[in-house]
């Protein structure tokens, strides 16, 4: 079995390649052709959940399964909230072939969804960026919607601003975009064309007050205490997930956001032109994402065919 760590999996995975292989992995889902059982969650009283995610894509064959915790105290911690493994099987024999660090599949991928959806989604001219947050997920989106919109502006806005700060020097000197921080509100919103909201907050980050024609919101954020989003903000939006039966499940696996709104269409759908992404330049689109084994699927046989491929990883028996 080839074990791969964070470092490995961060260099072997190309965002462009996931942002491209993710999408026909949305429609396969959509069309009701992959086995992806809902996520099931053992809660730790207070303090997390320990998740379940198995998928199989008959395209591709792959079979895999993560394993995440979702600790989100782990922040007063120093420590990450998400930890995970991904495990990829034969899919012939459902012999174990790799084990992945799943922390950095998860921070990839839920970039590369969201970049796909804002690819989909935003209006072609989207050119200022708000991230809402300052973890890892903050940094992976910023990285990622820079490679799918040519960006003028890029904003941080975070509840602790010393945080944002540093957040914001990292990105500011990687695409070498202007960069501002600014606290959670109105402000931070203003004129913005895009906003990636990657928080644990237990109260709304993301309100409808603050929210202009034309944007398109990406929330990641699955806090099972609380919500990234206040209601007049899904109600203001044409709202789009991964998966209606995932992101419509009871807290803690899926959306609090979401509950009692109305999904407009899965990304897969409007991939396949069977339902129509955002009709307007005044319309306000949201994709709310829950994570879904899908994305993990695809982004860990992506990683593990370039391994096999440059020899990388440590091979071990069980």
């Amino acid at each position: 079995m080839l074990l791969l760590n964070a470092d490995e999996v961060g260099a072997l995975l190309d965002m462009d390649a996931l942002i491209g292989a993710l999408g026909p992995a949305m429609v396969e889902l959509s069309a009701g052709h992959v086995s992806m059982p809902p996520r099931t969650a053992a809660l730790v009283q207070g303090q997390g959940l320990l998740g379940t995610m198995p998928a199989y894509l008959p395209a591709s064959r792959t079979l895999s399964c993560k394993l995440v915790t979702v600790f989100p105290g782990n922040v007063r911690r120093d420590l990450h909230t998400h930890q995970a493994v991904v495990m990829l099987f034969d899919a012939d024999t459902g012999t174990p072939k790799a084990m992945l660090d799943g922390a950095s599949i998860t921070a990839l991928r839920t970039a590369a969804g969201s970049a796909l959806a804002t690819r989909l989604l935003a209006r072609e001219d989207a050119s200022v960026l708000l991230i809402v947050g300052t973890g890892v997920q903050a940094l992976s989106h910023a990285r990622a919607i820079a490679r799918v919109c040519k960006l003028r502006e890029l904003r941080v806005a975070g509840r602790d601003l010393k945080k944002a700060e540093q957040a914001a020097r990292l990105l500011a000197a990687e695409p070498g975009i202007p960069t501002r921080v600014l606290p959670i509100g109105a402000e931070a919103f203003a004129g913005v064309d895009v906003v990636c909201a990657t928080t644990h907050a237990e109260q709304p980050v993301v309100r409808g007050e603050w929210l202009e024609p034309g944007m398109h919101i990406n929330s990641v954020g699955l806090n099972p205490a609380g919500r990234e989003l206040d209601v007049d903000a899904v109600r203001n939006a044409r709202v789009f997930v991964e998966s209606r039966a995932a992101a419509l499940a009871p807290p803690p696996s899926g959306a609090a956001d979401l509950v009692g709104a109305e999904v407009h269409a899965e990304i897969g759908e409007v991939l396949s032109r069977s339902k129509a992404g955002r009709e307007s330049p005044q319309q306000i689109t949201l994709y709310k994402s829950v994570g879904v084994a899908v994305q993990d699927a695809v982004a860990a046989q992506l990683v593990y065919d370039t391994a096999v491929g440059r020899g990388a990883g440590m091979h071990v028996s069980l």
